[in-house]
């Protein structure tokens, strides 16, 4: 089994870190800033920043942002939110990102990842999937964007495989359902995508308690456990996750 890391997530709105229940009825969590030297310090392995509201509001991501959390920072940053283009992820690596995710552009143009992939490298394209429950598809998960605001028929899982297939080297699906709430992750929807792709997928969305991350290993196939509210409201530190992780069983690094 691979090192399992922790992932901070800092999702972006107006300059500051916020955090809803199902990407709505969104809080104050913080500045981004101090936020990252908190998590770095507490032994975070990697840390993202999504730009909730870029797509929705028909804009690119804030690099200013990006600049002001990889200056105080040293590991690696995956940013999202907005990114359609080339050129656009060209800007965020400038800024000081590692990696980039992207979601409603690479539904939207698929070549997008093919091309990406191609110029940089699959290990700084992450593609994001945002999924709802939907019966009607084969896997029981529709693909939705815009900020998890519009459905678009696309069945999750075949989605995740054929971005594997153009080169994505990161997958990191979010529960529609789980986000926010800190009832769990969705368990059966992390599940589904890695038992589909043979690249590293990212639980995301519902965390609430320690054994939630064992799970999202063990049950969920994750290698990589994203979180933010049980961070942000610092229910559970970075260090006390990780030793419990550890006593667990699992190959982390502390």
């Amino acid at each position: 089994m691979s090192t399992i890391k922790i992932m901070p997530c800092l999702d972006m709105k107006d300059g500051r870190v916020v955090k809803g229940v199902n990407f709505v009825e969104l809080k104050d969590a913080g500045d981004p800033v101090e936020n990252a030297i908190f998590y770095q310090e507490e032994g975070a392995d990697e840390l993202a920043i999504l730009d909730i509201s870029a797509t929705l509001e028909n804009r690119k991501t804030r690099l200013e942002w990006v600049k002001s959390v990889s200056d105080v920072t040293d590991i690696p940053l995956t940013v999202g939110g907005g990114i359609s283009s080339l050129e656009d992820i060209e800007l965020t690596f400038k800024a000081g990102a590692d990696k980039v995710s992207i979601n409603s552009a690479a539904v939207k143009n698929p070549e997008l990842i093919k091309e990406a992939s191609q110029k940089y490298g699959p290990e700084r394209i992450t593609v994001a999937i945002d999924g709802i429950r939907n019966s009607s598809l084969p896997s029981g998960f529709e693909v939705v964007v815009a900020g998890g605001k519009k459905p678009v028929g696309l069945d999750a899982v075949e989605w995740a495989k054929k971005c594997e297939t153009l080169g994505a080297g990161v997958i990191l699906p979010t529960s529609m359902d789980g986000d926010g709430t800190k009832g769990g992750y969705d368990l059966e929807f992390t599940s589904a995508i890695s038992n589909a792709v043979k690249i590293p997928v990212i639980a995301s969305g519902g965390a609430g308690k320690l054994n939630d991350f064992y799970d999202a290993v063990t049950e969920g196939g994750a290698e990589i456990l994203l979180a933010a509210s049980v961070f942000h409201y610092r229910i559970l530190g970075i260090g006390e996750l990780k030793e419990y992780l550890k006593d667990k069983g699992l190959d982390i690094s502390l």
